[in-house]
């Protein structure tokens, strides 16, 4: 199965084979391989038109999300920073050198929306937009209701499904998350081949929304 999955990460299979071991720690369906591999494709087709170094980017996808933190959790804003630790260890292990390893650790840092901290490097740059195009779109949409349905969350109010007399509470309703973050998501990118993903996944999310919307209203 390893050798498989790994194939797919190429021309980076032989970093992936190491790697994917490390990619993961939990059970959460919207950070699981497959979400991996959707932000490696993300990454490579930014990183075909802007540049930067396919190498460190690659270990930096592979390993963003390699300690497992719940999106209702505490200490949700330092899940990134303890990747990144983790990441520097499991490189270091491999024989890395030390400015390859703190490239990857920068980029892991800054992917997160939560940990607010601003990439620097343009691999910490194409990570950061990989990794929210997968959170807006059709896929973002589907996490959306995934993650919702994981912290046991409703899918909307029914008597005020818009939030016109209350305050959006995505903790409690899946669909006020479109309005509280996700369409927030695509004025933040930070490439220009990034942002050009994202508009056409951002009118996408906005047709779901819509749609939802449309069917729950009759």
């Amino acid at each position: 199965m390893t050798l498989t999955l790994a194939a797919a990460f190429a021309p980076y299979e032989e970093l992936a084979r190491q790697l994917i071991a490390h990619a993961t720690d939990s059970d959460d369906g919207s950070h699981d391989i497959a979400h991996i591999l959707r932000v490696f494709r993300n990454a490579m087709r930014i990183h075909a038109t802007e540049g930067g170094n396919g190498e460190v980017l690659t270990a930096a996808v592979l390993l963003h999300d390699c300690v497992s933190v719940e999106k209702n959790s505490p200490l949700r804003a330092q899940a990134s920073r303890l990747a990144a630790d983790k990441a520097s260890g499991i490189l270091t292990g491999m024989g890395w050198e030390k400015a390859a390893i703190e490239a990857v650790a920068h980029a892991i840092t800054t992917h997160s929306f939560s940990a607010n901290i601003q990439p620097e490097t343009l691999e910490a740059k194409i990570l950061q937009d990989a990794d929210r195009l997968d959170a807006i779109g059709m896929v973002g949409a589907a996490r959306c209701f995934y993650i919702a349905g994981r912290m046991g969350s409703g899918l909307y109010d029914p008597i005020d499904p818009l939030a016109k007399e209350r305050a959006l509470d995505d903790k409690s309703f899946a669909i006020d998350h479109f309005e509280v973050k996700l369409f927030k998501l695509a004025d933040g990118f930070q490439t220009e081949a990034g942002r050009a993903l994202a508009g056409e996944r951002h009118e996408r999310l906005k047709q779901i929304r819509d749609m939802f919307l449309d069917e729950i209203q009759g």
